[in-house]
């Protein structure tokens, strides 16, 4: 670090002199990029940069107890490296999401904060000679991506998903009795029972929860290792096992080496694969959101089988409006994971022999789309889910009035001479039971039969 000048100090890299801010703690090449990608004014995700002082960490450590660097050098690197995972630097990452596609820039930017810090303790490091030793942008950047998305499907997606699940489970339960009209084609069609609607929904979430770890699997291969183009060219050839044997014992994730270092670094399959499983949880979001708002509907003109909890008011017009606004929320950010599918996909083909030139921007949409997907699913259990009530005598007041009833009477009387019926309920007004109560002798059935028949509960097979 150079000796400051009022808000300014001159740094240095490889293509010479650059003048920085005098409190930052990185260096030329940071600048460098924060001048070249002015694009967007949005960094990457610091959930990132935490990964990648995990990273450098384990890097400075193994290349230590491989002889490779000195002990003092690589306890300073470590340090400082421990601080920037513990989001203690956050601050000193400028750059731009749409910067060099390797996220070079990034790479460096913390090589660079990693040799400020450690000169900020007394300790001479240089970014690329040391706090880089056996690394390259092109292995470390993508590791950081697995390392970072893993964590978050962890931390933040799963435990979101589980406690959504436990949420749908209990009203399951809770509804279980609560009769009701099904509905195919947005059509009347027989009866279920409110607790089975809630259940399929439940198992929904269950399946989601499977599906972020196999996510969270298919990203535990780490290209760490491979330095530039897969080879591992100015690397220990037992840098790769023993660095990312920290990583997991640092995360308790069981991340191991890239089978193939070549496909690891050239294609972004796995990234693809991951955020694939987390479009799907999406769409599994946006369906139960959207069955609970249909449900809710009205609350008086709509299908009103369930009341949603209150969480504000819903228009500034219509006093005592009150909108399903957190089913809203999930359709949102449904829409946004459903973009950033397609946005990822189409950096998934920016891979172009030996590396992915899209990897930034692939980045941010992987990490987007969990976070978004944990806070909104999490916000939906807590503040809808939790506060639903059933409106039982709405429920059986619609199932009274469908005309799907006379489907449990085909097999007794015939397919058309229960399609007659449906026609005429539709045509007189009067419900299929009363209907059928009238011709009881027509028909052949005693009143008994009949009330068997048309018993929502054993059409649903919710009994009991």
């Amino acid at each position: 670090m150079n000796t400051p000048s009022n808000d300014r100090r001159t740094a240095h890299d490889s293509m010479g002199e650059m003048e920085v801010p005098a409190d930052a703690l990185y260096g030329a090449s940071t600048q460098r990029a924060v001048l070249n990608f002015p694009i967007s004014g949005t960094g990457l995700p610091p959930r990132l940069i935490h990964a990648f002082g995990l990273i450098k960490k384990a890097a400075a450590e193994t290349n230590a107890e491989l002889g490779l660097l000195d002990p003092a050098l690589a306890a300073s690197i470590a340090e400082a490296a421990g601080e920037i995972a513990a989001g203690q630097h956050d601050a000193q990452f400028p750059v731009d999401v749409y910067q060099t596609g390797s996220g070079t820039s990034t790479n460096m930017n913390v090589n660079e904060v990693i040799a400020g810090r450690c000169d900020q303790l007394a300790v001479a490091v240089h970014p690329n000679d040391h706090v880089n030793l056996g690394q390259s942008s092109n292995d470390t950047f993508p590791a950081a991506i697995h390392v970072a998305a893993a964590q978050e499907i962890r931390n933040r997606l799963v435990p979101a998903l589980e406690s959504l699940a436990v949420a749908l489970e209990a009203k399951s339960r809770a509804f279980h009795g609560v009769l009701k009209i099904g509905r195919t084609h947005l059509m009347d069609a027989t009866p279920v029972s409110l607790g089975q609607e809630f259940g399929g929904w439940a198992r929904q979430v269950r399946l989601a929860v499977t599906r972020a770890w196999k996510a969270v699997d298919a990203l535990a291969e780490l290209p760490l290792g491979g330095t530039a183009v897969g080879s591992g060219l100015n690397t220990h050839p037992d840098f790769a096992g023993k660095a990312i044997a920290r990583l997991a014992e640092a995360t308790g994730i069981p991340f191991r080496e890239a089978e193939n270092h070549f496909e690891a670094q050239s294609a972004k399959d796995a990234c693809v694969e991951a955020h694939g499983q987390l479009a799907t949880i999406a769409v599994s979001l946006h369906k139960i959101a959207c069955d609970v708002r249909l449900l809710a509907s009205g609350p008086r003109c709509g299908l009103g089988e369930i009341r949603l909890p209150a969480t504000q008011p819903g228009s500034s017009i219509m006093p005592g409006k009150v909108n399903p606004v957190m089913a809203e929320s999930v359709t949102m950010v449904a829409a946004r994971v459903a973009g950033n599918q397609t946005t990822l996909a189409w950096c998934g083909v920016g891979g172009f022999l030996e590396l992915n030139v899209s990897m930034p921007l692939l980045a941010a949409c992987l990490l987007e789309s969990i976070s978004l997907l944990g806070n909104v699913a999490a916000a939906f259990g807590e503040r809808c889910v939790a506060g639903i009530q059933a409106d039982e005598k709405r429920c059986n007041e619609l199932i009274e009035l469908s005309l799907s009833m006379v489907t449990a009477l085909a097999p007794r009387i015939g397919y058309d001479r229960a399609a007659a019926i449906a026609k005429e309920s539709v045509a007189s007004g009067r419900t299929v039971r009363e209907i059928c109560e009238s011709r009881l002798d027509e028909l052949g059935l005693r009143a008994a039969e009949l009330a068997g028949l048309l018993d929502a509960a054993r059409m649903s097979g919710a009994v009991g």
